[in-house]
């Protein structure tokens, strides 16, 4: 049952009648697909962050948002620069090995394990192996895989996923890599090497890999380096890892059926070390958010703001794929950032005249781990305090019509219940996250604001489990996610990106014009991130 602030809360949202000159709902695909268009041509060279193609697509962003009649809202006019470090291994000069009563067991880079960058790893690591489960720390749940084991100075394996008792946004948020990393640490682990969950893998392992010797970024400020003190990372092969498991009573197998059915794990000492050499190569690069402002009208919430998000870079040229060397980044995320500029067009050019200001956001860097929304968010180009919510668009899927429709943050905050009203007033069912292995929810942008806060959610045109659309996603997943054949040439349902477009205008019409900001939900865990000032009411 909802708390007294969230019942208030939807039977005024229900009451309020809204009196602002705002677009009616109208879209048909069309403009977005065009938008798309742009965004996704080879020309754009699949908007690697820090390169001359995504700075051609955000030029062309700003050019849209000049001739919609929206207000610069970045640092240096629309753009708001975002220092990063890049970090890119020498394969050439970086091994890794499993050492068993003395004897060293070569792995093979690429086939059996992959080095992650997106950790400063250490020259040399050299330590004992600890399978500790799932790996995560959830002092709500009492629950912690680390407790009772001896882990200083050990590496932990892990396989990806949660227990089943555990709320899905909440073992998302303790596999984020900011909260993952901090346990570690406090238990002197050194270093992790994750299983991917099979039944949960987005895309093969032999897919996977093409792109591991392609640069990770981080934050060049370093009080936003969320992986401090973590010295090796590793990403292992489902298919190999029954090499770990060797001697240890335990198989890969065994452990693999349990985590599917996300069900308790044990934990137990392996008996294999781990030898890991690493180089790294480093270098600085320059890439930028850009933000646009719809003033609002009300002479006290014009001051206060609702975002509109989605990430404009994609991964560049990379490894071929039947030929093709351009990931072009269509669905992931033109799709979002199409929408976006969409929105700002239609609010844009027909003036509307909303009470609280909106921005529109298109941040960098998404796909090398948030990093342009966890700048924005930490650093913001208006008052912290002064943003409601954050509506973000990631890989929204139009490949078939729209009939339910999934929001990741559904139940933390009022924001649900206004994206239920307005999607049930399309027909539209709305469901909470059907995958929660797939950790979905701090998987885009809205996680940086919900870490800063913000109540926000996330949505995506949806399916029930077991239909036929499932089996349509997974197979989008399996054949086109960070593909080059996420490209132009790929059916899209027009029909189901207008309806889309459609919910997203009036949920953010909704939000600028509702006599109440968004509230956490009181149960919500994620309500410990409230910015002092971020509780109150504002009335007209």
């Amino acid at each position: 049952m909802l708390k007294r602030c969230a019942v208030l809360f939807l039977l005024s949202t229900i009451t309020f009648a809204q009196n602002s000159s705002a677009p009616t709902a109208n879209f048909d695909g069309n403009s977005w697909w065009n938008y798309v268009k742009v965004l996704a041509d080879d020309n754009m060279e699949g908007r690697e962050t820090g390169s001359p193609g995504l700075e051609r697509a955000a030029a062309y962003i700003v050019d849209q948002l000049k001739s919609d009649g929206l207000e610069p809202a970045g640092v240096n006019g629309f753009y708001q620069p975002v220092k990063l470090v890049s970090r890119q291994i020498d394969e050439s000069a970086s091994s890794l090995a499993l050492v068993r009563k003395g004897a060293s067991e070569p792995l093979t880079l690429g086939e059996d394990a992959m080095f992650s960058t997106r950790v400063d790893l250490a020259p040399e690591v050299d330590a004992p192996l600890v399978f500790v489960g799932y790996g995560l720390n959830v002092p709500e749940k009492k629950y912690n895989d680390l407790a009772g084991l001896d882990l200083k100075g050990k590496v932990v394996v892990t396989i990806a996923g949660s227990p089943v008792d555990i709320p899905s946004a909440l073992a998302s948020h303790y596999q984020s890599m900011t909260e993952r990393a901090q346990s570690l640490r406090a238990a002197g682990v050194v270093g992790l090497i994750s299983i991917p969950n099979p039944a949960s893998m987005d895309i093969p392992w032999a897919r996977m890999t093409l792109a591991r010797t392609r640069p990770s970024m981080a934050l060049a400020e370093p009080s936003l380096n969320e992986s401090q003190g973590i010295k090796l990372l590793v990403v292992f092969n489902p298919a190999d890892a029954e090499k770990l498991f060797q001697g240890s009573g335990h198989s890969f197998q065994e452990l693999a059926a349990l985590a599917k059915d996300r069900k308790p794990l044990p934990r137990f000492p392996l008996t294999a070390s781990i030898k890991g050499r690493a180089k790294l190569i480093q270098k600085d690069v320059d890439s930028a958010n850009v933000v646009a402002k719809l003033p609002g009208t009300d002479s006290k919430l014009k001051d206060e703001y609702v975002v509109l998000s989605a990430h404009m870079d994609h991964l560049g040229i990379g490894e071929p794929i039947n030929g093709d060397r351009i990931y072009n980044g269509a669905m992931d995320n033109g799709s979002g950032s199409a929408l976006v500029l969409d929105m700002a067009n239609s609010l844009g050019r027909s003036h509307a005249r909303l009470k609280r200001s909106v921005l529109f956001l298109f941040v960098t860097a998404e796909e090398k781990g948030l990093l342009g929304s966890k700048y924005f968010a930490a650093h913001p180009t208006v008052p912290k305090q002064a943003i409601v919510a954050d509506i973000n668009t990631d890989m929204f899927l139009p490949i078939f019509p729209l009939k339910v429709l999934t929001v990741y943050g559904l139940d933390e905050s009022t924001l649900g219940d206004m994206t239920r009203q307005v999607a049930q007033q399309q027909g539209v069912q709305v469901q909470a996250d059907p995958q929660p292995l797939r950790n979905s929810f701090i998987r885009s942008d809205q996680y940086s604001f919900i870490r800063q806060g913000v109540p926000s959610v996330a949505m995506k045109i949806g399916f029930t489990l077991g239909s036929p659309e499932e089996v349509a996603e997974k197979k989008w997943l399996t054949e086109r996610y960070h593909a080059p054949s996420d490209d132009l040439n790929q059916p899209v349902d027009l029909a189901a990106a207008g309806k889309f477009e459609d919910i997203v205008q009036a949920l953010t019409i909704k939000v600028a014009d509702h006599p109440q900001r968004p509230l956490w939900n009181h149960d919500s865990f994620f309500n410990r991130f409230v910015v002092v000032g971020q509780h109150g009411t504002s009335e007209n």
